[in-house]
């Protein structure tokens, strides 16, 4: 009894004791995720729709590639020290390590283990925290991956190649050269004659029991022989005429189509249970029986290859076609199974898109889309001025022509009521014919006191009238230069737009390419912000000049038809005057 009570009561506080630590841990985890000034979720589809992984994958290292269409460097330490990275749940940290991170060019490239991918699902997701003045690193770079990978060579620097498995196995030679842009960072190029060599470790063996998997980013400059990674005879990965192959002993297997020269592929062989398994992309090419031997000793990478290499992984196990085809998708720079969401958790929509855009436009963009911006005031202005103008001009000729064709004998007569009370109708005010008619019918008057005055017969001659028309012609020009003005301010807003517009948009993509050019990268993730956001500035001209191209081809055809009214009604004006008053 006493020994079972003792048992007891020990196992207790063994567990208490375990409980304390963890809660501790947990809760200086949470004490810091509730720290983070900033966090962003970064979801995860294994669905059809986004990676298509039938099967569950446990601790895959995940690519995580930061910039700025997805995150803000501005609210991060310069060195990305205050990054952290928790699981779905949004409490459970992640190992990582940060294999790049350049807030001057905003680009950063990051490897976060994920302990379980559930197959076909969204359920899983990286919760990414940052904004943490006091924040020291945390990368784990041994941890980021599981303990069968023997080697993981990033070559950040080519002629310095370090391994960031948890065996540390670094290269003792390497004259390969160093290449800015790879797929997910640096990367490193070979010329045939060079090559990298690692030691000949305790880690670094394999057997045919447990088997073995390499997988690398394999960029060939053409389809010919070449040595991806050798460990003597006993094992060897080459590319003869640029279709992977695998030997062992007297043992050979290959892949059933070639690479693609010039283009990155994502390449892995797979050796185990009796057969060697090809796959390019995340895809299988081939499925081959195999007897494998035993292999260990110094590796050789790139001897003969000519081409470029990144992300080179060696691990003593058979990984499954799922971890493959995971690590594949999951490393592409334009990943379907890996999409960053807004602050909140959901899904980035249009007002997502927009804001992308809108912090991604650089300072000569604002510029441009200032002058555009009051380009479109001027229009927007001269638009609603001339609307209403010719809409009461049009609608005031309406009434007056109405008026005039029912009592023109009238109106035509100065002395007449109709003609007196017409001067204050106000539904006529603001038309353009009476305005005519006004000069025209003044012009008479004036005629008609001289003849009165000088004791003659109120009349109008030959030249009387031609006077009238001169007078009338007159009203009419100036009648058009006042419908006309401010149309200029559309013609320049119609052809300046789109230059101006495209003026932002060329000095965009070249600060854009430039900025790429410096940092390395060339991953569309990292241009196509820079890109979208030039492209701003061509939108925003187009925008000005459209409606100001439909105002002004409207004002024309109404500004035409009120002037042929017009003269119409000159026409008509003094025609009906010279019968009613010859001499």
């Amino acid at each position: 009894m006493k020994h079972t009570f003792a048992t007891t009561l020990g196992r207790w506080f063994a567990a208490a004791l375990f409980s304390t630590t963890l809660l501790l841990g947990a809760g200086g985890d949470a004490r810091a995720e509730a720290e983070w000034a900033h966090s962003r979720k970064l979801a995860l589809d294994t669905t059809p729709l986004g990676g298509d992984i039938a099967e569950a994958v446990n601790q895959l290292p995940l690519v995580v590639r930061l910039h700025s269409g997805n995150f803000t460097f501005s609210e991060a330490k310069a060195d990305g020290s205050d990054l952290r990275f928790f699981a779905a749940d949004n409490k459970t940290p992640l190992k990582y390590h940060i294999e790049r991170f350049d807030a001057t060019n905003e680009l950063a490239v990051i490897w976060v283990q994920l302990p379980t991918l559930a197959p076909a699902a969204q359920t899983d997701a990286v919760w990414v925290h940052w904004g943490q003045p006091d924040a020291t690193p945390a990368d784990d770079v041994k941890g980021t991956f599981d303990a069968s990978q023997i080697v993981m060579l990033n070559f950040a620097d080519a002629a310095s190649v370090k391994d960031s498995s948890p065996h540390a196995i670094h290269a003792t030679a390497s004259t390969a050269q160093a290449v800015a842009a790879g797929p997910i960072g640096a990367a490193a190029a070979f010329n045939g004659t060079s090559q990298v060599t690692l030691p000949a470790a305790p880690a670094l063996k394999v057997t045919a029991a447990e088997g073995w998997t390499l997988t690398a980013w394999v960029k060939p400059i053409a389809q010919e022989a070449g040595t991806l990674w050798s460990m003597g005879p006993a094992l060897s990965v080459n590319l003869e005429g640029g279709v992977l192959r695998v030997l062992s002993g007297a043992a050979t297997a290959q892949a059933s189509a070639p690479l693609k020269a010039g283009i990155w592929q994502h390449v892995a062989v797979v050796v185990g249970e009796g057969k060697a398994r090809f796959f390019v992309d995340g895809q299988a090419v081939g499925d081959v029986p195999f007897a494998a031997q035993d292999a260990a000793g110094a590796a050789v990478i790139g001897e003969g290859f000519r081409g470029e290499l990144d992300a080179v992984g060696f691990a003593g196990t058979a990984r499954s076609a799922a971890y493959v085809k995971a690590l594949a998708v999951s490393q592409m720079a334009d990943s379907l199974m890996m999409a960053f969401s807004d602050e909140d958790g959901e899904e980035g929509g249009e007002a997502s898109y927009f804001t992308i855009l809108m912090e991604a436009v650089t300072l000569d963009g604002w510029i441009v889309i200032g002058f555009l911006g009051v380009l479109a005031i001027m229009s927007g202005w001269v638009m609603v001025t001339k609307t209403r103008a010719l809409n009461k001009a049009a609608k005031a000729n309406a009434v007056f022509l109405d008026l005039f064709q029912k009592k023109s004998v009238h109106l035509l007569d100065p002395e007449h009521a109709d003609a007196r009370a017409l001067k204050s109708n106000r539904d006529v005010a603001d038309s353009t014919i009476y305005q005519l008619y006004a000069v025209g019918l003044n012009e008479i008057i004036q005629r008609f006191e001289a003849q009165t005055a000088r004791q003659q017969p109120r009349a109008l001659s030959a030249t009387s009238l031609e006077s009238i028309r001169a007078s009338l012609d007159a009203t009419i020009v100036r009648t058009n230069q006042r419908f006309n003005q401010g149309i200029v301010v559309l013609t320049i807003a119609i052809a300046g737009g789109p230059f101006l517009g495209l003026l932002g948009t060329v000095v965009g993509v070249m600060i854009t390419f430039a900025a790429i050019a410096a940092a390395g990268d060339v991953n569309v993730n990292a241009i196509a912000p820079g890109i979208a956001a030039a492209l701003v500035a061509t939108v925003a001209g187009l925008a000005v000049a459209i409606p100001a191209l439909f105002a002004y081809n409207w004002f024309t055809i109404k500004i035409k038809n009120i002037a042929a009214d017009t003269q119409v009604f000159a026409d008509e004006f003094l025609t009906k005057s010279a019968e009613l008053h010859s001499a």
